[in-house]
């Protein structure tokens, strides 16, 4: 499989990535330095989320992970001679030995959860103890908790672009740019793309909510952010203007993969796709490969449809990518309430849990296990990711 993502004004030289013939900017060295900022700024927030039980004969550390699904080194040094330099031992001290040094692997996997009772009021105040968490039906011991999470917030702007947008977009830029202006805190980062006839990177990882917003204002239908509009149905080699799976997969794949912190893409799409080189099934196995969470503002712009005489599935799409993922589909009706559906993401991503735990399965197989996160009150409702990919190795 080839396939590009395409930059749109490159402002410094390409990466190119050998696995699929995809190109994305290599960032300048401001942004590589905020990304290391960024990542010491999660390190802290982990740390608090540490606990350390000590005595006079041995230290152990709980260390909080670092990152869904990925190996989480624990190193206990053993130093031999301690004992023997305590104070009245009258020994003579023996002749010192290296020390030695014992590498233990932890799988840990996190899940972000939102909570809400049935009047669809969220619930910020619960503790550890109300949560259970199973995995292929075994229930697990809940390690890593946390209520109010400041773990930093990686977040991509997805803007369908195709002809069945063209009577909602301006809508949803106005709203879109509101929505990064609340959510955006100066150790988190963004970028936006748009995708029709194919996927086109506008601005790559910033903090800079004016070049995010310039981004986003600067989409048109079938001609992302750059020359003339083609025709009305514009079509590439594998056919159809509406390329979402693609969108998905090199988003999650390629830009997302090897962040770090809550990771989080927004969908700004009716859920139809026409054209695009994977399938939905791939698509949603890259983002939960990658620890993404999607979310859709799902604008169906339905007369487009009825008029071109064109069957639509959006809905149930959107919802498998969304659902599966820890995420949920925001459905407008009318255009004036985009700006409520980008206050709901944005009231979620302020209340989620990080709850982290060790499988008891430790099987390297790859293969795919399924999540159940519960809470002890029946009457609340739990949204959080449906399962994980094992690792292989």
């Amino acid at each position: 499989m080839s396939f590009r993502i395409r930059l749109h004004k490159p402002p410094h030289a390409q990466r190119s990535f050998p696995d699929s013939d995809i190109a994305v900017s290599e960032p300048p060295n401001e942004i590589r330095a905020y990304n290391e900022r960024r990542r010491e700024a999660e390190a802290l927030h982990l740390k608090t989320m540490a606990t350390t039980s000590k005595t006079t004969e041995h230290s152990t550390l709980h260390l909080a992970p670092t990152s869904v699904g990925r190996r989480a080194p624990i190193l206990l040094g053993m130093i031999l001679a301690t004992l023997a330099s305590l104070p009245g031992s009258g020994q003579e001290k023996p002749e010192q030995t290296p020390s030695a040094t014992i590498k233990v692997s932890t799988e840990v996997v996190n899940v972000y959860a939102v909570v809400e009772d049935k009047k669809k009021h969220l619930i910020a105040d619960l503790k550890k103890e109300d949560f259970e968490v199973q995995e292929d039906g075994k229930p697990q011991e809940i390690r890593y908790f946390s209520r109010e999470t400041e773990t930093p917030l990686t977040l991509g702007i997805m803007v369908d672009t195709s002809p069945s947008q063209g009577r909602v977009l301006g809508i949803e830029q106005e709203q879109a740019d509101a929505f990064l202006h609340q959510v955006l805190r100066p150790k988190d980062l963004a970028f936006v793309l748009h995708f029709d006839v194919e996927v086109e990177l506008l601005q790559d990882f910033t903090s800079d909510q004016r070049l995010l917003a310039h981004a986003i204002d600067g989409t048109v239908i079938n001609g992302g952010g750059h020359g003339p509009l083609p025709g009305p149905f514009p079509t590439s080699d594998t056919g159809g203007a509406t390329h979402l799976y693609d969108a998905v997969y090199l988003a999650s794949n390629e830009l997302l993969k090897n962040e770090v912190g809550r990771k989080v893409l927004i969908l700004l799409t009716d859920g139809e796709d026409q054209g695009s080189r994977v399938k939905l099934e791939t698509a949603l196995e890259a983002a939960q490969k990658s620890d993404v969470i999607n979310y859709a503002v799902d604008i169906v712009d339905r007369p487009f449809y009825g008029m071109h005489s064109l069957g639509f599935s959006g809905d149930s799409v959107l919802r498998k990518l969304s659902e599966d993922t820890g995420g949920r589909v925001i459905q407008v009706n009318r255009s004036k309430d985009t700006a409520a559906a980008f206050q709901e993401i944005a009231n979620e991503l302020r209340t989620q849990y990080l709850i982290g735990y060790t499988p008891t399965n430790t099987r390297h197989d790859g293969a795919f296990r399924k999540i159940r996160v519960q809470v002890h009150n029946e009457d609340y409702k739990v949204q959080a990711r449906r399962g994980y990919y094992a690792p292989t190795e």
